[in-house]
């Protein structure tokens, strides 16, 4: 609400500037004839009038300017009253009728049909660092040479793209979220009692929390660049992809980093935990999640990463870099996004696990076609919005344990079952942590993993570190480690015992009231 008071301020203010310049030249005008109709006079009278009868046609003269300029005010006021102390956002009731929301013509406004949206998308564009497609939107506009304003975009956003210094790519940092934590007081609870409780409280971050480092990440001038958007990708003669170091080009005391998300598959072991339980599309097609009350109905907002940080991005455009958003990285054992998309469900073999079969009994009319057909609705509207879908695994798997034989048959599943839904993936993030090689060791030939995914079609690879920054591009691959903004490292920064995110943001002005003290690993 906020924002849209805002916007109508600014738009409120740019029409009461327009009309009150053709109000102004309105009474120019009658000035004008008034002034020139006094002065005719009194050259007509000069040769019968007296000296004092000069002078009192020129004082009516004056007077008749004074009230015009009077009514003029009056007008303006009349039509735009001062908005009174406490009442924001409210001038749109007071828009008269010639200057609302309609665009103004040419003859009017002395700017082409369309002006202002144009210029406003621009202006959204340069704030996101796109200067050329700002640029290119407004010479879209014919008749925009001639047109102050438009001109004036243009040598503003050369200027601040001339100011733009390149990132240092091996300076990128990437950071990771799981599923966020809505109800403290049901994720947390338990503590000594409850296993999942504790896992709960090690890898999962509040909703508070996220808000919080997110807004703190953008006070820093961190910048959200997508993973493609540190590589530069060329193709040969002979179809094989090469990579180098990519370009991102942002103002001076700007910073790029990564965002990605694990496990975006709504889990059954979150049920009962105060997690959304799935991701869907509110009325405007826009992703939302749906979280479950405790008395059974279902409410939709902003209840993990991917909304919330929709709405930051569009509030703040210029913490995206050109519109980039987050990896989405994806199991499929039990379905995406909250929906129960694995052939599982339909199957039903000897080995279902209990939650698979509990959920189906309390779901008779499951449909397998009509399940994957919501969730691919789901899955493309967040596409469109930015979103970028990544592997990690069908099964979850350590990747750096399995033998090939498993890895072969996760890879199949995961392609059978999720990318159906989001589509095919030149990324893999692996689950665990774990990796195909150690750091700074390269994946060399021979590497039989490597060799394999990289047949199948992935050319980007991640695993967990935290290390500031880990970055490694050949020209046959991509690889980035990543750093988890947990309940883990947030807590154990708070309280002194570490320090792995100060260059990010201050834990202990992050950390949730509501977490209580976090289990060390393995106790």
């Amino acid at each position: 609400m906020d924002k849209q008071q805002n916007r109508a301020r600014r738009n409120m203010d740019r029409r009461r500037k327009r009309y009150i310049q053709r109000r102004m030249l309105s009474a120019a005008v009658v000035l004008l004839l008034i002034t020139g109709a006094g002065l005719l006079a009194a050259v007509f009278a000069s040769s019968q009038k007296k000296a004092g009868e000069k002078e009192a046609d020129t004082v009516a003269a004056n007077a008749d300017a004074g009230v015009a300029k009077d009514l003029m005010e009056e007008e303006i006021e009349k039509d735009f009253p001062t908005e009174p102390d406490g009442q924001d956002g409210q001038e749109n009731r007071d828009i008269p009728d010639d200057v609302g929301g309609q665009e103004e013509p040419e003859e009017a406004s002395g700017q082409p049909a369309g002006a202002s949206s144009i210029l406003d998308e621009a202006n959204r564009l340069a704030d996101s660092y796109d200067y050329d497609n700002a640029i290119e939107k407004i010479k879209s506009s014919p008749g925009y040479e001639q047109d102050a304003q438009m001109t004036a975009a243009i040598a503003d956003f050369e200027a601040r793209k001339a100011e733009c210094v390149p990132v240092d790519i091996q300076e990128v940092t990437h950071i990771f979220y799981h599923t966020l934590v809505v109800d403290p007081s049901k994720a947390f609870a338990n503590q000594e009692n409850d296993p999942q409780a504790v896992g709960n409280n090690q890898w999962m971050t509040t909703i508070d929390e996220f808000n919080k480092i997110t807004q703190a990440m953008y006070d820093e001038g961190y910048v959200m660049v997508d993973l493609h958007d540190i590589a530069e990708e060329t193709v040969d003669e002979n179809g094989v992809t090469h990579f180098k170091e990519g370009t991102i080009m942002l103002p001076p005391g700007k910073k790029a980093f990564v965002l990605s998300i694990d496990d975006l598959s709504y889990y059954h072991s979150y049920d009962g935990y105060g997690y959304a339980s799935k991701m869907v599309l509110d009325e405007n097609g826009k992703p939302k999640c749906e979280y479950i009350q405790d008395d059974g109905t279902t409410v939709v907002g902003d209840y993990d990463v991917v909304p919330l940080m929709d709405k930051f991005i569009e509030e703040h455009p210029d913490a995206s870099y050109r519109g980039a958003k987050g990896t989405i990285a994806l199991t499929g054992y039990n379905g995406v996004l909250g929906y129960r998309t694995d052939i599982t469900y339909q199957t039903v073999p000897a080995d279902i696990n209990a939650d698979k079969k509990k959920w189906l009994e309390e779901h008779p009319d499951f449909n397998l076609e009509t399940e994957r057909a919501k969730a691919k609705e789901v899955a493309d509207a967040m596409k469109a919005d930015g979103w970028v879908f990544a592997s990690h695994t069908w099964g979850h798997m350590k990747i750096g344990d399995a033998s090939m034989e498993r890895l072969r048959a996760d890879t199949e599943k995961w392609k059978e079952s999720v990318e159906p839904v989001v589509g095919p993936t030149d990324t893999i993030i692996f689950a665990h942590g774990q990796d195909m090689a150690g750091w700074p060791q390269e994946y060399e030939p021979g590497n039989e993993k490597f060799e394999y995914l990289k047949g199948q079609g992935f050319n980007y690879f991640c695993n967990v570190d935290s290390n500031q920054y880990r970055v490694q591009i050949q020209d046959n691959y991509v690889r980035q480690g990543r750093r988890n903004l947990d309940g883990y490292r947030i807590y154990f920064n708070a309280i002194g015992e570490e320090d792995s995110v100060s260059d990010l943001f201050d834990a202990k002005q992050v950390l949730d009231p509501n977490r209580p003290p976090v289990h060390r690993l393995g106790s």
